[in-house]
């Protein structure tokens, strides 16, 4: 695997501890909404079972089952972690699904497979962490096979008054909880509103639309989930 960026190494050493304890935490810390942005990433997708589909930072493989389950379809999950996959073979036994998903260690940035070998791809939480949003999108679409589906999942910034809750939340209810949990998930808690406000200051929802343009996707689309705490963005591979 290629060397890591210093904001994939951040990811890395901060979730990668976390991968026992990281869906239960994460369904909670997010009120709820994160298993609900998942599934709705997924329905983005048009693939059958006869299909694949890449599942870029497949963390603990949550995506790749609900691909599954929902399509039926073959997947290839890929991380960066082998902790992160170390928690998603586990998760892919036991729901009896080894047979349709494959898990591969690897970056997003390099991606080791050809033009074109996938039906569909999906990416969760991703671009906050590589350093050329551009290129990595213009990598991952590469290997989506023309007129495929490409989605990804991020979290958003709420807007009117739903902003300062959202403000309250990532400042004080986001760190104490996770403090409540263990100190791995106090670092994460701490992490993710700056992590949050800083990609939205550089890469707005309409730059970011733009680059997924840019990379070869047509007719992209943006839906805001949960207030806007969360957004998916899909497009079709030119």
């Amino acid at each position: 695997m290629a060397s890591l960026s210093e904001q994939n190494r951040v990811a890395r050493d901060l979730f990668a501890p976390l991968g026992p304890s990281y869906d239960r935490w994460s369904r909670l810390l997010s009120l709820g909404q994160d298993p609900r942005w998942r599934q709705f990433l997924v329905s983005r997708v048009d693939c059958g079972p006869e299909g694949s589909v890449l599942d870029v930072a497949t963390g603990t493989a949550a995506v790749a089952i609900e691909l599954v389950r929902q399509h039926g379809c073959r997947v290839v999950g890929l991380d960066q972690s082998p902790e992160m996959l170390s928690g998603a073979r586990g998760r892919i036994e036991a729901a009896g699904l080894s047979d349709r998903i494959t898990l591969v260690e690897g970056g997003a940035e390099q991606l080791p497979f050809p033009d074109g070998a996938f039906d569909a791809l999906t990416f969760t939480y991703l671009i906050r962490y590589v350093e050329e949003p551009a290129a990595t999108l213009a990598e991952l679409a590469r290997v989506v096979r023309p007129g495929g589906i490409m989605a990804g999942l991020e979290f958003g910034l709420p807007r009117g008054v739903w902003r300062p809750l959202w403000e309250l939340y990532v400042r004080v209810g986001l760190p104490v909880s996770g403090a409540v949990i263990s100190h791995g998930w106090r670092e994460v808690g701490s992490f993710l509103g700056p992590s949050i406000r800083e990609l939205h200051d550089r890469l707005p929802i309409a730059k970011q639309v733009a680059l997924w343009r840019q990379a070869g996707l047509d007719d992209v689309r943006v839906r805001r989930l949960s207030l806007g705490g969360g957004y998916v963005v899909w497009g079709r591979r030119a």
